[in-house]
């Protein structure tokens, strides 16, 4: 059920893993850039200084998401508008979208596409492990890449490795993994 003009009171979660599931199954189903290992979820969603926050994960990516709540500070954007939003961690910029089924959201890429993923598990662990980062202020990120370099030379799995919290959200995760 789409949010009105005030947004969502209760957990958008199961609206939004309808949406993304219809649109897995019509326009993305079969596509080259999908991981088939992967399905739709809606992880962690909570309410943040009134909006809600979650995780989107598809087949095709793994992203942030913002829908509108009731605190006032969500803007619809035009698809491809930025607005910025900080967190402990850092600012981040979401783009704009839209879906009929859901209006206005606001999303922040983390994967795309998502073949790094062999499981829904290690999928959606990665999400809720993102949604942590935020709230947490950036620490000891130079033992974290110390500790991801020496998991990559010992041919350890880079994304078992420790990473920063900011480095993570940034991407750095996967950039580890290309060096």
């Amino acid at each position: 059920m789409p949010a009105d003009h005030t947004g969502f009171v209760l957990d958008p979660a199961p609206a939004v893993r309808a949406c993304f599931s219809a649109i897995a199954t019509g326009p993305m189903a079969g596509l080259p850039l999908c991981n088939p290992a992967l399905e739709v979820a809606a992880i962690g969603f909570r309410s943040w200084q009134g909006e809600w926050l979650g995780a989107l994960l598809t087949p095709w990516s793994l992203s942030l998401m913002l829908l509108p709540g009731t605190g006032g500070r969500f803007r619809p954007l035009a698809v491809d508008e930025r607005q910025c939003w900080a967190f402990p961690s850092g600012e981040y910029a979401f783009l704009g979208n839209r879906e009929p089924e859901l209006g206005p959201y606001q999303m922040c890429s983390l994967y795309s596409p998502v073949f790094e993923f062999v499981s829904q598990i290690d999928a959606e662990a990665v999400a809720l492990a993102a949604l942590d980062a935020l709230f947490c202020a950036p620490d000891g990120a130079a033992e974290a890449d110390a500790a991801a370099e020496q998991a990559r030379l010992q041919g350890e799995s880079v994304a078992a490795a420790p990473v920063s919290r900011r480095d993570f959200l940034r991407g750095g995760l996967l950039l580890r993994g290309r060096g």
